[in-house]
């Protein structure tokens, strides 16, 4: 019998921990992690993150949307799913570090000098000379040399055939920090991931998973939220927004998150005493800053500073950003208006943000809610012909920005004409089941490039849309009122006959009775038709509309030309009429026969025409406004931001000497000759180039006085 104990097996949750811990520190993983990682970038910088569900059903269809939002592609870098991806590569990566690096550290020290002689003739650089010195004169010569070049040296003592120790093996290496190139850059990896994952969301998840924290999906003051929404001044990372409006100071932070909203408390309140902003000639934002009041709610200190883009301010371990800036509350007086008949103009005032009842009375139909959406007192256009969608200051537009600053090549074929055209007022009117339409209305007549200015009023039903837009022209007094009453005129029965009478007369004289008849009643045909309107199966058609359907339905084809620029002609003559008797009415000296004139009854005659579509029975006037501006500041406290700094200087420094740090190691093998001593000498690096092939020549040249040949031999 042996007297040896029999060899266990390895249990099987040892060798299921060796093989989990073996695939955990394999290359592949690592990089099968940083690829999803990438993936995940891509999609969070491609889709707009944390918008509202709405936005993304409008976008995308409710198909789409319902995925993106189960797979929280809305909120990537705080999805459950990337978090643990990022911890599985801070494993992995900690993983390949602590298996590596004693390793490249043993061998940074060693200098492998127990190489065999043999082995020297296997390497791909190799030299060999006869030297005139002793083997241990020339291996000493030879590494004072060395040494001098920067390399770090050893010398061995060998025996050989000639005797005991009478043979020398020299080892010199450089370029160590290559290795230490490779630790850095993958301890770089696991540092980033670490201070990503600090300063991320996962603190605050732990808290809504450990600490009872739920997000806030409701509406109403930020004080009346309950504390299971909020989170504690001391909580360790955080980063959020904060709004504040001038004159007023808050210490309530938000933290979007992908189901609701999360309140930070500070451990001060911003107080904002000023806004700054600056614009370029387009309406671009130049500079936008903040001047504020720090108020500390342990000591009651207060400190005042200055916040700018790119340039923050710290206090109590807290970064506060200068964000992006919106409205405060700006009052405005509104004037309603209406299109229609029996609908008297009243003033509205209100804040933005707020919401107004109007009552059924007021609006001539069923009551509806009026909200005040925003109010911008700069408004950039493209009044170029283009397409002239506005530009909103509050967002750079970068492509336009990069492309107004590089060479001719990169310049748009399309002109831009940026002008500012004054204030708007946005606003929506929202109906008893609920339903809105959002209105934007500009409070000054816009040229639009034609040489006529006209009051512009936007119209679209769901956010998802384009402003649509009704143009209505400026009467000689520069105001809108010349339109109205010429629109209140022509629903006028007793307007319409007396002006297609003032026209008849002025057409044709009393001498030929029976044409004038005859003109009078086409005139008033015509403007009735385009008054009123005419129903065809079913469907009621007013304006031009109206006017065009007639003549396709009484007018032979070959005809049509002919007979409508007789009857718009017609109407144009009678609506001038109509317009003239209106200012009279109003006590106002009739208009002047010249261009502007013309100008403004052609485009009235267009506006007449739409204005029967406009879906609104009230529009609203910008009157006057007070604004009151607001500041939207980002806080927040990133410790891990120090982490994220050192990993970044590693991973700079390992790259650099992975990629410029070529590690090289020498030996030379001196034996006794006959007349002094041989020398072998070969040379490897980690990576085969042009530079080393020189190097070794250089090398083989300098140490045994030999030139190198082709293929890294030399004799």
């Amino acid at each position: 019998m042996s007297d040896a104990a029999p060899e266990l097996p390895a249990s099987t949750s040892t060798q299921k921990g060796r093989s989990l811990t073996e695939l955990l520190a394999s290359m592949r993983f690592a990089i099968s992690l940083l690829t999803v990682i990438c993936i995940a970038s891509v999609i969070g910088t491609v889709l707009k993150q944390h918008e509202p569900a709405v936005n993304y059903v409008n976008q995308f269809g409710p198909f789409w949307a319902d995925l993106f939002l189960s797979l929280k592609l809305n909120a990537v870098y705080s999805a459950w799913w990337f978090l643990l991806i990022l911890a599985f590569l801070v494993v992995s990566t900690s993983l390949c570090v602590a298996r590596h690096a004693p390793k490249y550290l043993a061998d940074i020290r060693t200098y492998k000098e127990n190489i065999r002689e043999k082995s020297l003739n296997a390497f791909h650089h190799k030299a060999s000379a006869e030297l005139t010195g002793a083997p241990q004169d020339e291996a000493q010569r030879l590494g004072k040399l060395l040494v001098s070049g920067g390399w770090k040296v050893k010398l061995q003592q060998r025996d050989t055939a000639a005797g005991a120790g009478t043979g020398w093996m020299l080892a010199a290496k450089a370029g160590a920090a290559n290795k230490l190139g490779y630790i850095a850059a993958h301890s770089a990896i696991v540092l980033i991931c670490l201070g990503g994952l600090f300063d991320g969301d996962l603190v605050v998840r732990a808290q809504m998973l450990l600490g009872g924290k739920t997000p806030y999906t409701g509406g109403g003051l930020i004080s009346e939220v309950s504390d299971t929404h909020r989170l504690s001044e001391r909580n360790p990372t955080f980063r959020g927004n904060l709004l504040v409006a001038e004159g007023t100071q808050s210490s309530t932070a938000i933290l979007n998150q992908s189901d609701g909203i999360l309140l930070q408390e500070l451990p001060f309140a911003i107080e904002l005493k000023k806004f700054i902003v600056d614009y370029y000639s387009t309406g671009m934002p130049k500079l936008f800053a903040s001047e504020i009041i720090i108020h500390d709610k342990e000591t009651g200190e207060k400190k005042e500073t200055r916040v700018e883009v790119n340039h923050p301010a710290s206090y109590k371990g807290v970064e506060i950003y200068q964000s992006s800036f919106d409205d405060g509350g700006s009052k405005v007086h509104l004037q309603a208006r209406s299109f229609q008949q029996g609908i008297r103009p009243f003033m509205v005032e209100g804040e933005i943000g707020g919401s107004l009842k109007l009552p059924a009375e007021e609006i001539g139909g069923q009551p509806a809610t009026l909200e005040f959406t925003a109010l911008r007192v700069l408004n950039v256009e493209n009044l170029s012909g283009g397409g002239g969608s506005e530009v909103d200051v509050r967002k750079v537009d970068l492509k336009h920005s990069i492309e107004s600053r590089l060479g001719a090549g990169n310049k748009s074929a399309t002109k831009r004409d940026l002008r500012n055209v004054g204030p708007s007022i946005t606003y929506k009117l929202r109906d008893a089941s609920g339903q809105a339409r959002e209105f934007v209305n500009y409070m000054l007549p816009v040229d639009t490039g034609d040489g006529l200015p006209v009051f512009l009023l936007g119209v679209r039903e769901t956010p998802a849309d384009p402003f649509r837009y009704l143009r209505v022209p400026v009467d000689t007094e520069g105001s809108i009122d010349g339109f109205l009453r010429l629109r209140q005129a022509l629903s006028d029965p007793a307007a319409r006959e007396a002006a297609v009478k003032r026209y008849t007369m002025q057409a044709l004289d009393d001498k030929r009775p029976e044409l004038s008849n005859q003109l009078y009643q086409s005139a008033l045909r015509a403007l009735t038709l385009f008054a009123e309107g005419d129903s065809r199966n079913g469907q009621k058609l007013v304006g031009l509309q109206a006017v065009s359907d007639f003549i396709e339905a009484n007018v032979p084809e070959a005809e049509r030309s002919r007979a409508g620029e007789v009857l718009v002609r017609i109407l144009n003559g009678a609506l001038y009429e109509l317009a003239q008797l209106s200012r009279h009415k109003a006590g106002l000296a009739p208009m002047a026969p010249d261009e502007k004139t013309q100008a403004f009854m052609t485009q009235a005659v267009l506006s007449l025409s739409d204005v029967q579509l406009y879906p609104a029975p009230v529009f609203f006037e910008l009157k006057n406004f007070e604004q009151v501006q607001a500041s939207v500041f980002q806080v927040a406290r990133a410790p891990g931001k120090t982490i994220v700094y050192l990993g970044c200087l590693f991973l700079i420094i390992g790259v650099f000497a992975m990629l410029y740090v070529r590690e090289r190691r020498i030996w030379i093998w001196f034996t006794p000759a006959d007349q002094g001593s041989k020398a072998v000498m070969a040379m490897s690096t980690n990576r085969k180039t042009l530079d080393g092939d020189k190097e070794f020549e250089t090398l083989s040249g300098k140490l045994l006085g030999i030139a190198s040949h082709p293929g890294g031999n030399a004799t």
